[in-house]
């Protein structure tokens, strides 16, 4: 067994859990996740959303099980990199180049990418140096997809305020504004690796608050909403994606004991 291994057993399988939640939601509506745009005109377009929605459950259901993390990790990291972000949001961004919220969709699918590749550096029978050059990697663009989604506060304040709960003070722009700060010092932090560890802590936190305070509300007042699934189970990916970082900033280098 390796240090790696054991630090990274709670992060991975909340990483895991959160990706089952996504399958799970696309499963029940019978649609791709909105971050994995296809066309509606597409081939079998159905079955293909529902092939995608158990590859997603199955794969996080690996990445839970500690024999098969390395394998679902390493099929989520593919999915997500190379399907996702460059095959699906790259046709987005090449026609809505202009547009901030582009950007923001493929921050978070490349976070859960980020993620799922610092699993498998951490539990996959690789080299060290290997497994830290990709731990490092998936830090990196993961400390990228933090910036992104802290700047989109600033852009979209219109619609991140509202958000907040009315009763929570300041108010709800303050928290707009202090949660964005939040996420860009955490992303400038995992880049540059000072207090790193700290930054994702604290980041993961900040998304387990945004899943207690804005979508366990937000589906209890509308549960028949396929948006609030899909933003819930999005943000329980990002909160196992956030924790992964944090427990391999803990982990210097991996020791075989």
């Amino acid at each position: 067994m390796t240090a790696g291994k054991t630090t990274m057993a709670f992060g991975g399988r909340a990483y895991g859990l959160g990706v089952m939640a996504l399958g799970m939601v696309c499963l029940a509506w019978g649609n791709f996740d909105p971050g994995q745009p296809v066309p509606m005109d597409f081939p079998d377009r159905t079955a293909l959303a529902y092939a995608a929605a158990a590859f997603m459950l199955v794969a996080g259901a690996a990445v839970v099980w500690r024999r098969t993390a390395a394998w679902g990790a390493a099929a989520l990291t593919a999915y997500y990199a190379l399907i996702v972000v460059i095959l699906m949001n790259g046709r987005v961004v090449l026609a809505h180049y202009t547009e901030y919220v582009t950007y923001e969709g493929v921050a978070e699918q490349l976070a859960i990418a980020a993620g799922g590749l610092i699993v498998y550096a951490a539990s996959a029978k690789i080299d060290a140096d290997l497994a830290a050059r990709l731990t490092r990697l998936g830090q990196l663009a993961f400390g990228v997809c933090a910036l992104i989604f802290g700047g989109a506060h600033f852009v979209y304040m219109n619609l991140t305020a509202p958000l907040v709960p009315r009763w929570l003070p300041p108010s709800q722009v303050f928290w707009g504004y202090a949660t964005g700060v939040g996420q860009i010092a955490a992303g400038i932090a995992i880049l540059t690796r000072v207090q790193a560890r700290l930054a994702a802590i604290l980041l993961t936190a900040m998304y387990a608050s945004f899943a207690l305070l804005v979508w366990v509300p937000m589906l209890l007042a509308d549960p028949g909403s396929h948006g609030n699934w899909t933003e819930s189970a999005t943000t329980l990916a990002l909160i196992g994606a956030a924790w992964v970082v944090a427990d391999s900033l803990a982990q210097p280098r991996r020791h075989t004991v």
